[in-house]
């Protein structure tokens, strides 16, 4: 079976429609699929539910598909960075189901998993517990959350072999790779695409059964930062590093 495919656009061929669950990988701009993200939002297709961390920033991410109204409702536990976000969502044109991280971490690994659903104490006596079933368990109250499998998952890893083996980098892994197993397809956009043996086993975090297909980032790909901070450099001391110490 072929996994690679030479753009985003070919990758994606078939697979949407109006109306699907799409999860999408990444913490804030960290990790996401951006070149998937953008070709999701040239093909048009609307009404989508979005699962995700975060709704990116304006302009840049799942940013885009807000832009273009593209979405139709997000399941995310924190949108506080896209000022199109909050005005849709004012404006009742944007529907979103919160949830707490760890709860939304869950619901993605359970569904991935194949669990349907799962107690837990976060959320418990609180208004994410509405309309939830409610059970005791050591004299504790437990709120039942569903697994959630999307439609279609979108991810990004720091390199992947044709057989759709991926490893993610440092903070990028975030949810994708979760994700990459709570869906019906999977399409992976990789950084470096190599040889299948060229990867130690050891390093592989998404085993290539879960990767249904894949693209090579585009040349020159950009890995945006959310929010640049600089610590302020100290000033040097007096004489410092005017002099060459003697041997």
């Amino acid at each position: 079976m072929k996994k690679v495919y030479p753009d985003a656009k070919a990758a994606l061929a078939g697979l949407l429609k109006d109306g699907m669950m799409i999860m999408a990988g990444g913490f804030g701009l960290c990790g996401i699929p951006e070149t998937l993200i953008e070709a999701i939002r040239d093909s048009g297709v609307k009404n989508l539910t979005i699962v995700s961390n975060n709704a990116g920033v304006d302009g840049i991410g799942l940013g885009l598909l807000l832009e273009t109204r593209q979405v139709k409702k997000m399941i995310s536990s924190y949108v506080g960075e896209n000022k199109t976000f909050a005005q849709q969502f004012l404006a009742n044109e944007l529907e979103i189901e919160f949830n707490p991280q760890g709860t939304l971490a869950e619901r993605i690994r359970a569904g991935g998993a194949g669990i349907p659903a799962f107690f837990t104490r976060t959320g418990a006596g609180t208004d994410i517990a509405k309309g939830k079933e409610e059970r005791s368990f050591d004299g504790e109250r437990y709120i039942m959350e569903r697994g959630l499998v999307a439609d279609l998952s979108i991810v990004h890893a720091w390199q992947g072999d044709t057989e759709g083996n991926l490893v993610y980098r440092k903070t990028a892994r975030n949810f994708n790779p979760m994700m990459a197993t709570a869906a019906r397809v999977t399409v992976a956009q990789v950084e470096h695409l190599v040889r299948p043996g060229d990867i130690d086993p050891d390093h592989i975090v998404t085993p290539g059964i879960f990767v249904q297909r894949l693209i090579a980032c585009p040349p020159g790909y950009e890995k945006r930062i959310e929010q640049r901070t600089l610590r302020k450099r100290e000033p040097a001391a007096a004489g410092a590093g005017s002099e060459t110490p003697a041997a």
